[in-house]
């Protein structure tokens, strides 16, 4: 009887074992699944994220391509809508991917963030899970405006588009980490929207998107010189010349510098690695609102 009562205590003890042992992938999988299920309930952030971009591009592309040619800058037979394709292609992905990160916030506010930080699951199973939510989202979003491509001039063939698709993976990621960045020390959507104006926009301005990076060749004034190294030191300006090769193949220039597709693919890598170890890394510093 004795032994059959220590059988019995052995197998409960063995059982709570088992299921208190961590499960990170099935923590980032719930995260990740919880991330779309609610952006897709909230029909004001799917056209918000993809509507501001591409009436941005009919826009601008309808208004200026005759008045603002790119016809030195873009090549022969490449207008100004041609040209500004990567780049909004590049602004979905970033807002996409920094909106869906504005749910750190909300869920400090509730509450469910403190019950994910004491879970028994390791710090970047949370952060994965966060990250590969708003990529996907963006992803998403991506894929449905790359449709309107067929509208325009390109040059890309299969190989082309399917590199294409995981340049942008690995560029969603990179911006949904800079997201996870920025949101994990905000107490409120209103800074975090301040912090967007401030520092996101400029630098999808200054990636290349609107207007293309200077040369350097020939005489060079110094406002020409900064603007060239600060466009180069983005690591947004990668992203979108990334995908302007894939799209358009070989953009030789000298009016305007485009960065090589291999050098873009290698900076982009690089950018969406360090920022999601920047994101594991902040998120290991826990704030005043993780203590209510």
């Amino acid at each position: 009887m004795i032994e059959k009562a220590a059988t019995v205590t052995k197998a409960r003890n063995s059982t709570h074992m088992s299921a208190a042992k961590p499960r990170p992938w099935l923590a980032v999988r719930t995260l990740c699944w919880r991330e779309v299920v609610r952006f897709f309930r909230q029909r004001n952030r799917v056209i918000g994220a993809i509507g501001q971009p591409v009436l941005f591009w009919l826009l601008f592309g309808v208004g200026m391509q005759r008045s603002f040619r790119l016809s030195e800058a873009g090549g022969p037979g490449q207008n100004f809508r041609e040209y500004y394709f990567p780049g909004t292609l590049v602004l979905i992905l970033l807002f996409t991917a920094i909106f869906a990160t504005i749910s750190i916030i909300e869920d400090r506010r509730e509450g469910f963030l403190q019950s994910v930080l004491v879970a028994p699951i390791p710090l970047w199973s949370m952060v994965l899970g966060k990250v590969f939510g708003g990529a996907s989202i963006a992803m998403m979003q991506g894929l449905l405006f790359l449709v309107l491509a067929l509208t325009i001039k390109i040059e890309a063939g299969l190989g082309s588009f399917v590199a294409l698709v995981g340049l942008m993976a690995v560029s969603s990621l990179a911006l949904t980490s800079l997201g996870f960045v920025i949101a994990w020390r905000m107490d409120s959507t209103q800074g975090f929207h301040a912090i967007m104006s401030v520092l996101l926009m400029p630098m999808w301005l200054l990636s290349g998107s609107f207007f293309p990076v200077p040369s350097l060749d020939g005489e060079t004034t110094i406002p020409q010189f900064l603007l060239h190294w600060l466009m180069r030191l983005n690591p947004l300006t990668y992203c979108v010349g990334g995908a302007r090769r894939l799209l358009y193949g070989d953009l030789s220039n000298e009016a305007f510098y485009t960065p090589s597709l291999s050098l873009s693919c290698v900076v982009t890598l690089v950018f969406a690695a360090v920022m999601f170890a920047g994101a594991c890394k902040v998120s290991s510093h826990r704030t005043a609102g993780d203590l209510l």
